[in-house]
């Protein structure tokens, strides 16, 4: 039997006397919310209710359960094996069941009609008591950075996820699908992120030979490109923002976690909607799949240290990779096989032996800087021979780490 409106327990009178003693400060949050029994969070949301409608805004109700017919148990277990294939895990078959075909019942409601008609497998899971690192305050403090390598759509080889989300709040930023886990597609991402939201405090990431260079000792010992900070170091130096990275798996919990979901959610999706391709792939999942997971999984933190782009930086120019040349006897240099005539500039009217800085993109173009400023830009030729070469060896690097 449901309770009649307004019934007041013994359990809604306690609840009212330790929240009017946290209103009026004779006991803390942290007390309140163990004399309740309840999370924290939870102690909150019931305090803010209190607060707007006193005990009426924490009665609780008791609801007695409702029979599900027959034949609403014959077409939830025929959309799981017919129209769904088994694929989905129970919450993603809970939510389309609501979404889709209009059927509201309880995720373990759902799960026993599954395990009695024989579709879905009682597993025991060891559980794992693992204390979680305390989540950062403010938005842009703390941004996690990882890439998931899976076959994201069935039959079109592994791809690259590359994903980074907010520690504060858990948002997805920004994502993308990648052939290939490169220093140019992580700079992408970034590059992204701040064109979205602004500049952040810190990187989290793992220690990718992209992020950080770990090499030490051996044929690179005395090679200084090698042992000093990489691209993305640079450029992110460049913009004041702190590159962390990560020791083990779990100090990056939170995205990996993030993982889990997009691993059990987006490859179904993907399928459902009859995706074929990566480019149609990356549009549902900039277009619906983020926004939808922030809307469901994402914590609403209102204070933010996210900072806008300053005027007169390029971020084109701040992320890109980066080598040093000597400037030769007749005023050039030598770049991917090319070479390059610097002209006089107001700054100078010969380079003759002076160190410049050469900065390129993945899209071919190319900056030359001397003491900061730019000097020269251009784009390097399609069928130059040297950037064929260093393609295929990168295509034959990747092969062969799948094998």
């Amino acid at each position: 039997m449901e309770s009649k409106p307004g019934e007041v327990f013994m359990a809604d009178v306690k609840r009212s006397y330790v929240l009017r003693d946290w209103l009026e400060g004779r006991i803390n949050g942290i007390q309140a919310s163990m004399l309740l029994g309840v999370s924290y969070r939870h102690a909150l949301r019931l305090r803010r209710k209190f607060e707007r409608e006193g005990l009426k805004g924490i009665l609780r109700r008791k609801r007695g359960r409702k029979a599900v017919s027959e034949e609403i148990k014959r077409e939830i277990c025929r959309l799981y094996d017919e129209v769904y294939q088994r694929r989905l895990n129970i919450m993603h078959f809970k939510d389309k069941l609501e979404e889709v075909h209009g059927i509201r019942l309880s995720y373990e409601k759902i799960r026993q009609i599954l395990i009695e008609n024989g579709l879905h497998e009682v597993r025991k899971k060891r559980r794992k008591f693992r204390k979680r690192r305390q989540r950062m305050p403010k938005r842009g403090m703390l941004v996690q950075m990882d890439t998931s390598e899976h076959e994201w759509i069935e039959g079109l080889g592994r791809w690259c996820l590359i994903s980074a989300i907010d520690d504060a709040s858990g948002e997805v930023l920004y994502a993308q699908f990648e052939e290939k886990d490169t220093a140019f597609a992580n700079m992408e991402v970034i590059k992204r992120i701040i064109k979205k939201h602004g500049i952040f405090h810190a990187l989290y990431v793992d220690r990718a030979s992209h992020f950080k260079t770990t090499r030490r000792g051996g044929l690179w010992y005395d090679v200084d490109e090698e042992q000093g900070d990489t691209n993305i170091e640079k450029c992110l130096s460049e913009l004041g923002i702190t590159l962390i990275p990560a020791y083990s798996p779990q100090a990056k919990g939170r995205i990996e976690r993030s993982f889990g979901t997009f691993q059990g959610r987006l490859i179904n999706e993907l399928w459902i909607r009859g995706i074929k391709d990566y480019d149609e792939a990356n549009r549902f999942l900039k277009e619906e799949f983020i926004p939808w997971y922030n809307e469901r999984f994402a914590l609403k933190v209102e204070e933010s240290v996210f900072r806008p782009l300053p005027e007169g930086i390029d971020l084109e120019l701040v992320f890109t990779k980066r080598t040093t040349r000597r400037v030769n006897k007749d005023n050039t240099i030598k770049f991917y096989g090319q070479t390059i005539q610097l002209l006089p500039t107001k700054m100078k009217l010969n380079f003759l032996r002076a160190k410049v800085e050469v900065r390129w993109s993945s899209k071919g173009r190319f900056w030359i800087l001397y003491k900061g400023k730019v000097i020269f830009k251009g784009k390097l030729s399609r069928n130059n021979k040297l950037l064929k070469k260093e393609k295929k060896i990168d295509s034959i690097l990747k092969e062969r780490a799948y094998h």
